[in-house]
């Protein structure tokens, strides 16, 4: 809009800036945009997951554990919650701290662009990534080793708020993490090391049965153990239920755990999230 007045030519008044929802769309445009420009690394994130559902599947595929259920099956619902946790707090927990390190979080803090649409950003490349990576995996283990899906809307209702939950504690907790790293070079063994001891210990790749009390009681206090328990329910039948350390699926502990955490990470990024690196005080 502009005003004319005698004295002088019009005067344009500046357009209000677009909203933060506006402005996190967008931003999560050119996130997606930049992640797949990445090829090695889009590649990385999507091929590992499903590569280790191959070789399990391969070589335990024909065996039938107790419950009357393959192996394939049972890696299936193990390798999604794997998979919402590495895209969700590997992927933040590394690339936030690489961010930080090259002073581009600085930088984006200096523009009048809200700090919230910095982080919708991030919440759009997870959601995206997540979706397409459990799409892919579904559809290879049904495809070529005839896992048997969810039945019936009860079923896939649990699978959708696990799926909510998980990501948004996963999400929440590579975001506080990301603060850990003292550079960009640390930041992958920083973020990896934990995760990859959570998947040993949370029954990815080990059967839970075959873990120790002391294990299952450390991968208790995380995220990923109770994804990979409410994901066993939802795609194992009743039968399986004697895989379970407690005998049940514990759908409602599931929740709220998952819960908890999604508030426990807000918490944590409010209380340890730094636009600046250590150096730059």
């Amino acid at each position: 809009m502009s005003t004319a007045t005698e004295a002088g030519p019009a005067i344009r008044t500046p357009r209000p800036l677009p909203g933060a929802w506006r402005l996190g769309l967008l931003r999560g445009a050119l996130e997606i945009r930049g992640f797949f420009r990445q090829r090695e690394q889009a590649v990385f994130t999507f091929a590992f997951p499903v590569v280790l559902l191959v070789l399990f599947a391969s070589i335990f595929g024909d065996d039938v554990k107790d419950g009357g259920i393959t192996a394939s099956q049972l890696y299936v619902p193990a390798m999604i919650a794997a998979g919402i946790m590495s895209t969700s707090f590997q992927s933040l927990g590394v690339s936030i701290a690489i961010e930080r390190d090259h002073k581009q979080l600085r930088r984006l803090r200096g523009t009048p662009m809200p700090p919230s649409a910095y982080f919708l950003g991030k919440v759009w490349l997870v959601l995206v990534n997540a979706v397409l990576e459990t799409a892919v995996l579904l559809a290879v283990g049904t495809v070529f080793y005839d896992v048997d899906l969810p039945a019936g809307p009860e079923k896939w209702f649990t699978f959708g708020w696990i799926f909510v939950l998980g990501l948004t504690s996963c999400t929440l907790l590579g975001i506080a993490i990301s603060s850990v790293p003292k550079s960009a070079q640390s930041a992958s063994s920083v973020v990896t090391l934990p995760f990859r001891v959570l998947q040993f210990i949370s029954g990815v790749y080990i059967v839970i049965t075959s873990l120790s009390d002391w294990m299952l009681s450390v991968a208790a206090l995380f995220p990923l153990k109770w994804m990979v328990q409410g994901l066993r329910g939802v795609f194992l039948p009743e039968s399986a239920v004697v895989l379970e350390p407690s005998g049940g699926w514990e759908s409602g502990l599931v929740a709220l755990v998952l819960g908890a955490w999604c508030v426990g990470g807000l918490v944590l990024c409010l209380l340890t999230f730094r636009w600046k690196s250590r150096d730059d005080g």
